[in-house]
């Protein structure tokens, strides 16, 4: 058997491979239309983040069965593509833990005390002391957005400089945060105290700007901000506005919106108070060993058909050959994104209630669904159907499920549920529940939101929000909606009695920004206003 390796990696993989007993075909930074010769009859594929490997390469690799990516993200890769060929597609999700999680370290403490500039200024023959006074860690507060595998790396190595750690996740339990020496605390209070954020989630549509012209302002005067995430989660526009205005004391940035960076970062980038590094976070010797060795053991078990562990699409490839299954799959998933994306607070369960005969015998597949949907919005490793459930536990969600002979309005019906803790025997507090069903042509839609019944197509951006029920309140949307020149797509509304709170739902053709979600929420008779994005 052939495995064709497109990028540069560490020598491991090749020794690995060969003692395997596998022909290698090593072709570091060959263009599209080389690969589409060389990948004609190969088994395996191993990459970094340089190739791309498209459906159309995936058509001409007739013999293809495995892709393994020496590292953590798989946007490079078409995943559907993989799946629907039946590929398996691996990767290598913990090899860079300890080598982000230092150099976000080493940013912050270069950002701190000033290192790069001081180091500049003395290789250009001054000796000027006094413009470089930094500051200690010691006593000041750090906050964490993001408590996934490699923020709690993080507070770990934290934890010995004396700093205040405080830490925003909403899967994160108090008694795992108390482990690491670190409170829970709502978003907002990240931004309002402490003097140091780093952010370390995932960029979903939620996440990205996390970090803007509105949230920058509410951070204490003179905060320093880290980045080693994700491009995107913080914006690099309100960020070098509020360096400039004095507001944001300095930054330490390792990745970017667009990268290489183009012209229009170039100002940040040379800002006196900004450490810029060329997304190096996972580039040590260690890490690129460690990564390189556990896709390469992984990807020879697979064409050995032994069982591997860092599947991230498996599950997928199982049930894509059941028609029956695949759109309940799919329904699950889209359940799990959408009830994180409403903001819970206070949940300690995900519950997968599921009605009817398919739904009833696949009841653990969609578990998995939901939890990969639900994980996926808040963690920034990648979330798969092998790795959903031990993240689940890592994390303190439990996940159960109840299963049902049927539904009084749907033969089959999933609904995603998050419960919040309560005390022993007490019964669980619901903070968000989502029914769905599958409609004609396998398309999955959301039927209720909270019991209240509803028919919700799942694309798109959707505008959710509850209100009085009363003449008047679609058209004050509506208004707002239009002076931001966002286009109404599809609507559903639904309610219990007339003149009792009703829920609407509003589908729309573009992104919900911030500033129109809080005009919203300002009109009279209008609550808990909440955005989706499928």
């Amino acid at each position: 058997m052939k495995v064709l390796v497109s990028d540069r990696l560490h020598d491991v993989c090749h020794t690995m491979l060969r003692d395997a007993g596998l022909e290698v075909v090593d072709a570091p930074g060959a263009d599209p239309s080389r690969l589409a010769e060389l990948c004609r009859d190969v088994d395996g594929w191993i990459i970094r983040s340089g190739t791309k490997v498209t459906a159309d390469l995936m058509r001409q690799a007739g013999r293809l069965r495995a892709i393994g990516r020496a590292g953590v993200g798989v946007d490079n890769v078409d995943l559907e593509a993989a799946t629907r060929r039946g590929v398996l597609v691996l990767n290598a999700p913990a090899g860079n833990t300890i080598s982000t999680a230092e150099h976000t370290l080493a940013l912050l403490m270069a950002m701190v005390r000033n290192v790069a500039p001081a180091a500049s200024s003395v290789a250009a023959g001054r000796w000027d002391r006094k413009l470089f006074t930094g500051a200690e860690l010691y006593g000041k507060t750090v906050g964490i957005v993001g408590v996934g595998k490699i923020g709690r790396a993080v507070a770990e190595r934290l934890a010995g400089f004396g700093v205040k750690l405080i830490g925003f996740d909403p899967v994160l339990s108090n008694e795992q945060a108390d482990r690491l020496g670190l409170k829970l605390v709502p978003l907002d209070d990240i931004f309002e105290l402490s003097d140091y954020i780093t952010v370390h989630t995932p960029l979903t549509s939620e996440t990205r700007g996390l970090l803007g012209s509105e949230t920058l302002a509410r951070c204490k005067k003179g905060v320093g901000i880290v980045n080693c995430a994700r491009g995107g989660i913080v914006d690099e526009a309100a960020l070098l506005e509020a360096l400039n205005a004095g507001h944001v004391g300095s930054a330490a940035l390792d990745v970017y919106s667009s990268e290489p960076p183009g012209d229009e970062l170039r100002d940040l980038l040379a800002h006196p108070r900004v450490v810029a590094t060329p997304h190096i976070a996972a580039s040590t010797g260690e890490a690129q060993e460690k990564v390189a060795r556990q896709v390469t053991e992984q990807l020879i078990n697979a064409l050995a058909d032994r069982p591997v562990t860092t599947a991230v699409n498996a599950m997928a490839i199982r049930m894509a050959s059941r028609p029956d299954v695949r759109p309940f799959v799919e329904l699950a998933e889209k359940l799990g994104r959408a009830a994180a994306q409403m903001r819970p607070e206070g949940f300690r369960r995900l519950r997968v209630r599921c009605h009817g005969e398919t739904p009833r015998a696949h009841a653990d597949v969609l578990r998995i669904a939901a939890l990969r949907g639900f994980l996926s919005e808040w963690l920034s490793e990648p979330v798969n159907f092998v790795n959903a459930p031990v993240l689940a536990e890592e994390m303190g969600l439990d996940a159960d499920i109840e299963t049902f002979h049927s539904n009084a309005a749907f033969s089959s019906l999933v609904e995603v549920r998050l419960d919040a803790a309560t005390e022993s025997g007490g019964e669980a507090r619901r903070v968000v529940s989502l029914q769905g069903a599958i409609f004609a042509g396998n398309e999955p839609r959301i039927t209720a939101i909270d019991d209240t019944d509803l028919e919700l197509r799942m694309s798109g951006s959707i505008l959710v929000y509850r209100n009085v029920d009363r003449p008047g309140m679609l058209a004050a949307v509506g208004s707002v909606l239009a002076h931001a020149d966002i286009n109404i797509a599809s609507m559903a509304l639904g309610r219990e009695a007339a003149g009792e709170t009703a829920l609407t739902a509003i589908g729309v053709d573009s992104a919900i920004p911030d500033a129109v979600r809080e005009t919203v929420s300002s009109i009279d008779g209008i609550e808990r206003v909440q955005s989706i994005v499928f």
